[in-house]
């Protein structure tokens, strides 16, 4: 059925049931990302690969998933949120079993490509094939729950990497998604509720399909070469150049076309303007000061891969403890200064990382304990950044617009990776602190910006509040 043209008063317990599995995809894509870090000694002996190749089983799945947000988004909306999610699991599905069956590393790649189809669909499918379902006043709690498993996800991925590569073997991380992959897929068709875009024809622009998956696709490859051959590279300004210009194209063709690849009036809410120019700096930030920190440890601090895991365990731990809660208060009070107070948090964290720590290993003395504001501003803002995008827009175009925010994410994500492997590798060398100190300030730089920016820009109140004042009739 169509989305309702108003929300429902409460949601019932198939509604609550339909997150659970919604999230539990999510959960595994999340788990799949890091577990991989921990394996790719065992795959490099192996397969007999070098690092520069390996590195590839990350990109590929990184770079298809940006390429293809969009278009998921798009379609889910036109076509129905269920009737894609589904096929998305199953492609994710199938993508696992092929890179857990791979002969080599080719075949690694490409399957990690096919999995990573199946993630550009699950990732703006996964909440808004449920949200529908949920009064205004609980989608925020419920992208907290979300959120809270992401980063529960990021806890137990490394750990997860390493014991089941130490049991049985790295294909195992990708295998084990399978049965779980089957278990969604035997409950969604019985749990979620079919919704879509009741204004929608089914049609999507077909030239701007194509325009604008090869124009973040070449983005996104431009900025994950970068990380090997540098930021200077003419390749590098070609491809991005290229890329840029094919995504103005198709700025240009959708603020003209009847069924565009991106609704640009969505822009037109202060509050999803807001958030994406907010969560750039924050997704700048937020991946390359988690690789910074691993690199500390390893590299300058010499630590071993447990100790390492032990360390970096405490932020996203109280992440997920805070991360529904977070959702809650966002409910009642709106985003505006939880999203900002946050990303302060973060950077104050990063801030006393460059001031208090140098190139004597101080892990649990000092590192673990200024990690913990970073958890608490994480914990507030991972998953309050898509519900505030989402906040004041119409359900019946969920599925795009968190595709476009998430699209952003994965971009910025790939671009502070590089600008923190380009800082930490300049100067001295790898292991002198003084880039890293560098690094930390790019970081907390980023992060501040996002706060002013959601601070100046994003508007005041709750999405209900908002939603009242616009329409007299809601608040009677």
């Amino acid at each position: 059925m169509s989305a309702p043209d108003a929300a429902p008063e409460a949601a019932g317990r198939e509604a609550w049931l339909a997150v659970g599995v919604t999230t539990l995809v999510f959960f595994l894509s999340v788990i799949d990302v890091s577990a991989v870090n921990v394996a790719f000694p065992s795959i490099r002996e192996d397969f007999g690969v070098s690092d520069t190749t390996l590195a590839w089983i990350i990109s590929g799945y990184n770079i298809t998933v940006a390429a293809l947000l969009m278009v998921a988004g798009r379609y889910a909306d036109s076509l129905g949120r269920k009737r894609l999610f589904i096929p998305g699991v199953m492609v994710f599905a199938v993508g696992s079993m092929l890179s857990g069956l791979a002969p080599n590393a080719a075949a690694l790649i490409a399957a990690r490509v096919v999995q990573g189809v199946g993630g550009a669909i699950i990732a703006p499918t996964a909440l808004a094939v449920v949200l529908p379902a949920f009064p205004v006043n609980k989608r925020s709690t419920v992208i907290g729950l979300a959120g809270a498993t992401g980063a529960l996800g990021a806890v137990v991925g490394p750990a997860v990497g390493a014991f089941v590569t130490d049991v049985w073997s790295w294909r195992g991380i990708f295998l084990l998604n399978v049965p779980l992959c089957l278990i969604v897929l035997f409950l969604a068709p019985r749990l979620l509720q079919e919704s879509k875009n009741p204004a929608a024809t089914g049609r999507v622009d077909l030239l701007g399909v194509p325009i604008g998956t090869v124009g973040v696709g070449l983005v996104m490859f431009a900025i994950v070469r970068s990380e090997a051959v540098g930021l200077g590279d003419p390749r590098i300004w070609a491809l991005t150049v290229a890329g840029l210009a094919l995504i103005v194209v198709l700025v240009r063709r959708s603020a003209h076309h009847r069924e565009p690849l991106i609704e640009l009036d969505l822009f037109r809410h202060r509050s999803f303007a807001s958030t994406n120019l907010g969560v750039a700096f924050y997704a700048m930030a937020f991946t390359s000061g988690f690789l910074i920190n691993s690199l500390l440890l390893q590299e300058l601090w010499d630590q071993s891969l447990p100790t390492t895991g032990k360390a970096l365990v405490l932020s996203p731990l109280v992440a997920a403890i805070i991360s529904p809660f977070a959702g809650r208060l966002a409910d009642r009070i709106g985003h505006r200064w939880i999203l900002a107070g946050g990303s302060l948090l973060c950077a104050a964290g990063y801030v006393s990382y460059a001031l208090l720590l140098d190139g004597s290993p101080m892990v649990f003395s000092r590192f673990v304990p200024l990690s913990v504001p970073i958890g608490i501003g994480i914990g507030a803002t991972i998953a309050t950044w898509a519900s505030a995008g989402l906040a004041d827009v119409d359900p019946a175009r969920f599925g795009t617009s968190n595709a476009m925010i998430r699209t952003t994410q994965q971009v910025c994500y790939a671009l502070g990776i590089s600008i923190a492997v380009a800082i930490i590798s300049s100067g001295s060398g790898d292991t002198d602190i003084a880039n890293y100190r560098l690094a930390w300030w790019f970081v907390a730089g980023a992060y501040t910006v996002s706060a002013v920016v959601i601070a100046f820009t994003f508007p005041a109140g709750s999405s209900s509040e908002r939603s009242a004042a616009a329409d007299p009739a809601v608040a009677s």
